[in-house]
């Protein structure tokens, strides 16, 4: 038993070392340490300098809204006489001593036990280390000697977080009635309920080392199949639960969490490693650990997340192998998840009537529950790094997916301001409901058509009730992404059929396989230094064309409706591309019909996203049908701005006073060679940076569904004439922030005078 226990401490001392914060160490440590003292409660107090009382830092176990609220001061309660007495007290039931406290906030009536253990740096103690048991019983020898141990490390990161002013920030941070912490767009929308958090099942990391006889290696790896069969069933009643929520497409990530169960490297490296008489939790702790050092060593962000999903399934399945209980709660009113490392199983068992909003301090837009939550209408937050997860349960919080941002306990102002944001986008559904029927036309009558992005079949009855006129980008990329393998080309014809199928007769251009740079397939992986200048789109498609033969045949005879396909090439840079990609079309195309497919020719065009592509638009205008501006790669390249890259976002803007000059000369050139042009880019979507695109002669615009509404409204609010004269000032400004002011006065000044209309 004492092995065992101090196996466990290494590992929480190298989790607590490897901590990004003091925070996330904290939670490390009352989260572990009662886990395997198999304690009700474990809590750390730590020394305000400046009120020399004891507060209540962290706990698991007992009422985290106490968090930073429960003080004690010198010499009061059992936490004070442990700091005074700077020794260790050891209590059968803490009640019956005379210098018991009881605490309301805490809920810690039930609570007898009683270990607490100072944490000591240089004679000086900087708080107290506390173990609470329900039974009237004092913990053990053992016990005592792990918490001292662990008591002596966790003086050393305090220590070093006193000097460093961590701590000074942490006392700010708990006192503070309200928080704002910035994070990553996940999905848009903004919401307001009370968190509900949670926590991670069992933690491999602090799986100790397990060495078994040869008489034990047959029985652990029954006990390994055993527990993959378990999880598998799991994912399958999941599957199940979303079945009447998420198209066929979306309910593929569970496929793919099942496939993973199955899979050689996964399942052939574990019983290996049982074989060489190692014990099935550490074989499984192992095996994992590997898989994520593989992925996150890519250092690519999309693989970052694939880790993610490693280490979830890695964690279903020792939790199978320690029997855990889940400890699911009955969720019956409006709540936001909360979490470290929210994953997609998390996400399915909360029922979503009652799921207004997800926040989780890691992964990203990439992330499997970010791609969810995107189809399902979720506002989501991920990457807010500095989340004081431990201590929002039930506490009130707001959701900001457009910003990527989490206020914590609001004061009254950001309340009230997000109410009235909330009630005023409510009114103006309701208003631009209204118009869903209307016409896209402005009011000298000129008709801009308004498509929608996608890749996910979710999107389709939301976007036909919302009125488009058809798909300006496919992502085709997206059924790539979240599979295990290419998807076979039968496949891909059934994904391409149904949204052909469903828009008939209107129009829909798919984007051909556009990977590298920021989509890595985990079963193809691109790993460069600079990959957004490197190895993606078209470029890799020429390179592998058995890749790009499929795809482009798979399209072609999905294609048996009204001829409402258009098909799109990305990151064209060079008419050899353009030639070669032409070609491999036209084969396809000679290939069914002599096959006695009998489908048309499609509609050909380019994506213009990069600079070179400026300059070469009449030759390209000699090869296609129409060109369609990639706004979002367009902007980043004639910027050079990464605007992933927090350093340097505020740099990014579309209405650049070089990217509407660079739209304009496409546009300009194009019509002259009797070319039509779109905008596919956020650009489009944004009704200020719309109202530039009219003004400039774009054709049509494609955009997220949810943006639809509020561009057409734009549209029919002013007449083309209005916006080329604005358009004429903007163009003389040399400032961007003036560009952006002289638009955005004009909407304010249309919305106004003629609200919704």
């Amino acid at each position: 038993m004492a092995n065992k226990l101090f196996d466990t401490l290494r590992y929480i001392v190298q989790e607590v070392n490897d901590a990004p914060g003091l925070e996330v160490a904290l939670n490390i440590v009352v989260k572990r340490t009662r886990q395997h003292l198999s304690a009700d409660a474990v809590s750390v107090y730590f020394r305000d300098d400046k009120s020399h009382e004891l507060v209540l830092m962290a706990t698991d176990g007992l009422n985290k809204n106490a968090v930073g609220k429960i003080r004690f001061k010198h010499n009061e309660g059992l936490v004070g006489l442990v700091a005074s007495q700077a020794e260790l007290i050891n209590l059968r039931d803490a009640h019956s001593h005379s210098a018991y406290q009881l605490i309301q906030q805490t809920d810690e009536v039930t609570f007898h036990g009683f270990l607490g253990v100072p944490v000591i740096q240089h004679s000086d103690v900087l708080g107290v280390l506390v173990v609470r048991q329900k039974a009237k019983r004092k913990l053990s020898d053992n016990s005592e000697t792990f918490l001292v141990t662990l008591a002596a490390q966790l003086a050393g990161a305090i220590s070093h977080a006193k000097k460093s002013g961590e701590i000074t920030g942490l006392f700010e941070q708990v006192n503070k009635e309200s928080l704002e912490i910035s994070g990553l767009q996940g999905a848009p929308g903004v919401a307001i309920a009370p968190a509900h958090v949670v926590y991670l099942p069992a933690q491999l990391e602090a799986v100790p080392d397990q060495h078994i006889t040869v008489e034990e290696v047959q029985s652990h790896i029954v006990l390994f199949n055993d527990a993959l069969q378990t999880v598998a069933l799991e994912f399958r009643a999941l599957a199940e639960k979303m079945q009447g929520v998420l198209p066929a497409e979306e309910l593929a990530l569970f496929d793919v969490y099942i496939l993973m169960l199955k899979s050689e490297t996964l399942v052939d490296a574990v019983i290996q490693r049982i074989e060489a008489r190692q014990g099935v939790q550490s074989a499984l702790r192992d095996t994992i650990a590997d898989h994520v050092r593989q992925f996150d060593a890519m250092g690519d962000a999309y693989f970052s997340e694939r880790a993610v999903d490693i280490k979830d399934l890695g964690r279903r399945i020792l939790k199978c192998l320690q029997k855990q209980q889940s400890s699911k709660v009955d969720i019956n009113s409006d709540c936001i998840l909360v979490g470290e490392e929210i994953v997609v199983s998390q996400f399915s068992e909360i029922p979503l009537e009652y799921l207004k909003g997800i926040i989780s301090s890691k992964g990203s837009a990439s992330s499997h529950v970010a791609i969810l939550a995107n189809a399902l209408g979720i506002p989501c937050v991920m990457g807010a790094e500095s989340l004081p997860v431990s201590r929002l349960e039930a506490q009130l919080v707001i959701v900001d997916g457009y910003q990527g941002r989490v206020y914590i306990k609001p004061g009254k102002v950001i309340l009230n301001e997000y109410q009235n944001l909330i009630r005023e986008a409510e009114k103006r559904d309701i208003q631009l409901n209204g118009i869903i029927e209307q016409a896209s036309e402005t009011l000298d009558g000129v008709h801009i058509p308004l498509h929608v992005n996608t890749g996910l079949l979710a999107d389709i009855s939301p976007s036909l009730q919302s009125g488009a006129e058809g798909v300006g980008l496919y992502r085709t990329e997206i059924p790539f992404l979240i599979r295990d393998g290419f998807p076979g080309e039968d496949e891909q014809v059934q994904i391409y059929q149904q949204i052909l199928r469903e828009f008939s007769p209107r129009p829909v251009t798919f984007r051909t396989l556009d990977i590298g740079g920021d989509k890595a397939l985990p079963y193809f992986p691109v790993i460069e230094d600079n990959p957004f200048l490197g190895w993606r789109g078209i470029r890799i498609m020429l390179d592998h064309p058995e890749i790009f033969l499929t795809q482009i045949r798979a399209i072609l005879k999905s294609n048996i409706y009204e001829n409402n396909l258009r098909l799109m090439l990305p990151m064209i840079s060079d008419v050899g591309e353009l030639d070669a990609a032409i070609a491999y079309i036209r084969q396809v195309h000679s290939e069914l019909l002599a096959a006695g497919i009998n489908v048309p020719f499609p509609v050909v065009g380019v994506m213009i996203e990069v600079p070179s592509a400026l300059f070469q638009i009449e030759a390209f205008a000699k090869r296609v049908d129409f060109f369609s501006i990639g706004t979002n790669d367009l902007t980043q390249y004639l910027l050079a701005v990464d605007r992933n890259n927090k350093q340097v976002a505020a740099l990014y803007d579309c209405l650049h006073p070089a990217v509407l000059k660079a739209i304009e000369h496409i546009v300009n050139v194009s019509h002259e060679n009797n070319k039509t042009v779109s905008v596919c880019g956020e650009m489009a979507g944004d009704p200020v940076s719309a109202f530039a695109l009219l003004a400039l002669g774009v054709d049509s615009l494609s955009m997220s569904v949810g943006s639809l509404l509020k561009v057409k409204w734009m549209l029919r609010s002013f007449s083309k004439a209005h916006a080329e004269k604005i358009l004429s000032q903007a163009l003389k400004l040399e400032k961007t922030s003036d560009i952006r002011m002289l638009f955005s006065q004009a909407i304010a000044e249309q919305e106004a005078t003629n609200s919704f209309v």
